[in-house]
């Protein structure tokens, strides 16, 4: 059966059991009863309660409300009602995020048109749009907004913006006649003209093809029901929260066997577990995670990107394909004359030519207000010194053919002194055809001219002219003949300055560029070699005719060799998606239409655009470009992997302290000594030895090898690159530390409190030096900027001050349970943490060469 495209117009007509009367009211309610409503299935929306719910389903925040139950049993409610604070926070900012987002669907509602006008039994009638069904007869104008998907059937310089659909925001000459060829992309269907669309110009009558969900957009908002991605962060988060609950309850297990087997009380022996359990759990970490995200959210905006959902922030740093609009995005989004060709020194004559023949507005003197080419031609005149008003005083328009999509050429007809001069443009074989006979021999080499332009991906106009010495009785297209070739003219939206770096950042940090476009294969071909996306003469340039075409296991073989992509389909932009997915990259994607909506969605990062996107696209993406730009978004993948970075850092800091905690106090009694680490200390180096630095470490600066290296792997894990040997060995360090201190203590013959308190303030201290080793994964602290991070030497400050209060100030020893240290006792403090620095680092100059070299 052959798409409505391909059909003429009588075959139309009988297609639909329709006519020039319209439909009868018992046919409308038929086909009404058969066919719905003309309106877009509104998404079941997830309700407020399960979004809210879903919050708390990740495996971190479970084990994190466990241990605030465990720690109200074992008589630590303040720990308790801490970690019950962080849970709570992050669910909140989670659901206020994840409501936003579900408006999406809603939004396609507000794009369709309220009213047509239709002929039914003959007589014209102004309807509610949902009202049409398929075989109505309707009329279009200028202004209109496209109630459904229709078959032209009769035109006068017709053309609509179908920037929603194709993405490229040039008005579209529309025709009447049957088109050849299958499975044509909405763009390439020249008949027709779509739901949601504009008509920016001339009057249409036309024939409904299709309503509601079966137009282009309806497929399109079928198309976003599927679920959102989760983040690399959050896949190698929750990864990591499964593994942390198994090895804490191990701990548990093996600390309340060894009680029992020595003959501690089950009771004593289990609270001990549940205090070490808790101890083991990184409590900061979703706070820490959520302040990084939202620190770099808030950096972002100051480079031009608003973060939607704060996980995104995170994901840039992760991805392994930006799949990128071409109009605005890479390019300029602004017409521009690029060359101009002219012939018998006729400059002058061309200049008038481009600012009186058009249908530009000029809605002041710096907003022109037409077609992109039009608008291009005039401010190359205006810029060559012609005014409007001195160009229309010397050669007064007179009369005026518009364009139309038959003859494809605009004239018009100006009084010069005695004489009248008629300006004509058009496409190049249409003005041929209406050249006087004497240029037969030049038509060639024009043509040629033509060609090489338009392989350059240009976009070329032809201009002609004749002189006549008395006016036209009527201005019509026959006028039309025997013109004298004025000359040509080439454009192009030219590509942004600051892309061409930016890609090149991108090819370092070995991050693949892919075009994704519904402009032509030659303009997408020839933008993409002067951005440097393909070589010069690469076949890297695939159509949507072409992957149409092709099997899916073949395109999906395919996918990664294909850099550029032109006169795509929505569905084709998704299936783009989701096989460089499949292959397990991490999808960006860019878009502004409502085409672009279900692959932002469906990407690990939808990129929308903050000017020209629409509210559809915004509310399906995940982070929006506030000036339109792809150097933002570079700029934002190195905000992403700093982050990440960070996080890492973080974690590393965390849990080798945490296991040092552990450690110490497991070890401790097995070498006969006593409990080195009350429960109080515990809380404390919790809650502010690990927080403050720990904070501190989110804000690290990006170290500068960042974007030269190779984005992480999807399956990577979160420890990777030698993270486990480092939290271990760190670990042992830091508890070796505190035995050692503790050792010292008994020798000098001090009591347990102040064994405790030597231990408590040793493990506070060697904390801090571990913060600093971490700063940098491969520098030495001496070389990593030490004092590029003020907050950390803030926190720093901070612990020691509060460390020293605890320590030497008596009213707070009953609360805390410590003693005031002696000179020579907080000396040998000092002494062990610089070594236990000092080990760290040598530790970590060999685990980052075995790891990195």
């Amino acid at each position: 059966m052959k798409d409505v495209y391909q059909l003429s117009i009588d075959k139309t007509f009988r297609q639909f059991d329709t006519g020039e009367a319209g439909l009868t009211a018992d046919a409308v309610l038929a086909l009404r009863q058969q066919h719905g409503e003309n309106s877009i299935t509104e998404a079941r929306q997830r309700s407020r309660w399960s979004i809210l719910l879903s919050q708390f389903d990740d495996v971190m925040i479970i084990i994190l409300m466990v241990a605030a139950g465990i720690s109200f049993f074992a008589g630590e409610p303040t720990d308790g009602f801490v970690i019950l604070a962080i849970v709570l926070l992050n669910a909140w900012m989670g659901y206020t995020q994840e409501y936003n987002a579900e408006q999406s669907i809603r939004l396609l509602r507000k794009m369709a048109a309220q009213h047509a006008l239709v002929v039914r039994d003959h007589t014209p009638q102004k309807i509610e749009a949902q009202e049409l069904v398929p075989g109505d007869l309707i009329h279009l104008e200028a202004g209109d907004i496209v109630p459904a998907d229709v078959r032209l059937i009769e035109i006068s310089a017709f053309r609509t913006d179908e920037a929603s659909l194709t993405g490229e925001s040039y008005a579209v000459d529309k025709t009447t006649h049957a088109l050849q060829g299958h499975h044509l992309v909405p763009g390439d269907q020249h008949n027709m003209a779509f739901k949601s669309t504009l008509v920016t110009n001339g009057t249409a009558r036309a024939i409904v093809t299709a309503i509601g969900m079966k137009t282009e957009i309806g497929k399109i908002a079928g198309l976003l029901t599927g679920g959102d991605t989760k983040t690399p962060l959050q896949m190698r988060l929750s990864k990591f929260s499964k593994q942390l609950a198994v090895i804490v309850v191990i701990i548990c297990l093996i600390v309340f066997g060894f009680g029992l087997w020595r003959g501690e009380p089950w009771m004593q022996m289990f609270l001990t577990a549940l205090s070490l359990a808790v101890a083991a759990l990184p409590e900061a970490l979703p706070a820490v995670i959520t302040i990084a995200l939202a620190q770099g959210a808030h950096r972002m905006v100051r480079q031009k990107a608003l973060i939607r959902r704060l996980p995104a922030v995170e994901t840039l740093g992760s991805v392994t394909y930006i799949c990128s609009d071409k109009t605005g995005t890479l390019t300029q989004n602004v017409m521009t004359v690029e060359k101009v060709f002219v012939v018998d020194q006729q400059d002058d004559l061309m200049r008038h030519a481009m600012i009186l023949n058009h249908e530009v507005r000029f809605a002041d003197a710096n907003t022109l207000l037409g077609d992109a080419t039009e608008t291009a031609m005039v401010r190359y005149a205006l810029e060559a010194g012609l005014s409007k008003e001195a160009a229309e005083h010397r050669f007064p328009i007179e009369g005026k053919i518009p364009f139309d999509s038959f003859r494809m050429r605009m004239s018009t007809l100006h009084q010069h002194h005695d004489h009248w001069i008629l300006l004509v443009k058009g496409a190049p074989v249409k003005i041929m055809e209406t050249l006087d006979p004497r240029f037969e021999g030049k038509k060639e080499e024009w043509i040629r001219q033509n060609r090489e332009w338009a392989k350059e991906g240009l976009r070329v106009l032809f201009f002609a002219y004749k002189v006549m010495h008395e006016k036209p009785a009527i201005l019509q297209p026959d006028t039309e003949t025997d013109l004298s070739f004025l000359g040509m003219v080439a454009m192009i939206d030219p590509p942004r300055e600051e892309v061409i770096e930016a890609i090149v950042q991108c090819h370092t940090a070995g991050i693949h560029t892919v075009m994704i476009t519904g402009d032509q294969a030659l303009t997408a071909r020839a933008i993409a070699e002067r951005l440097n996306i393909i070589p010069e003469g690469s076949e890297r340039v695939m159509t949507g005719a072409e992957l149409e075409a092709l099997p899916e296991d073949v395109f999906k073989a395919q996918v990664k060799d294909i850099a550029v992509y032109a006169r795509v389909s929505p569905e084709q932009k998704l299936k783009i998606v989701e096989a460089l997915q499949e292959h397990g990259e991490f999808v960006a994607m860019t878009g502004d239409g409502v085409n672009d909506a279900p692959s932002l969605k469906q990407a690990d990062i939808g990129l929308a655009m903050g000017i020209t996107g629409t509210d559809v696209s915004k509310e399906a993406s995940d982070m929006i470009l506030l000036d339109d730009n792809f150097a933002t978004i570079v700029k934002a993948i190195k905000a992403g992997r700093r982050i990440y970075s960070n996080i890492r850092k973080f974690i590393v800091y965390v849990l080798s302290c945490n296991l040092a905690e552990i450690l110490t106090l497991f070890a401790a009694p097995l070498l006969g000594m006593a409990i080195p680490l009350l429960p109080i200390h515990i809380l404390w180096i919790n809650l502010v030895t690990d927080g403050l630095p720990g904070i501190a470490l989110v804000a690290e600066p990006a170290e500068k090898d960042i974007m030269n290296r190779p984005p992480r792997s999807p399956k990577e894990n979160l420890f990777s690159g030698g993270l486990i040997p480092r939290i271990l060995m760190t670990a042992i360090i830091l508890t070796l530390s505190c035995l050692f201190i503790q050792w010292w203590a008994i020798d000098q013959g001090y009591d347990v409190r102040m064994q405790q308190t030597l231990v408590f303030t040793t493990l506070c201290f060697v904390q801090l030096g571990n913060a600093l080793s971490i700063r940098s994964d491969s520098r030495p602290i001496l070389s990593a900027g030490i004092f590029a991070n003020r907050g950390m030497w803030g926190a720093i400050i901070m612990i020691i001050l509060l460390q020293t209060l605890i320590v030497f100030v008596p009213a707070v020893h009953p609360f805390f349970k410590t003693t005031a240290l002696p000179p020579d006792a907080f000396w040998m403090v000092l002494w062990v943490t610089l070594a236990s620095t000092l080990l760290i680092e040598v530790f970590k100059f060999f685990n980052r060469h075995r790891y990195h070299s």
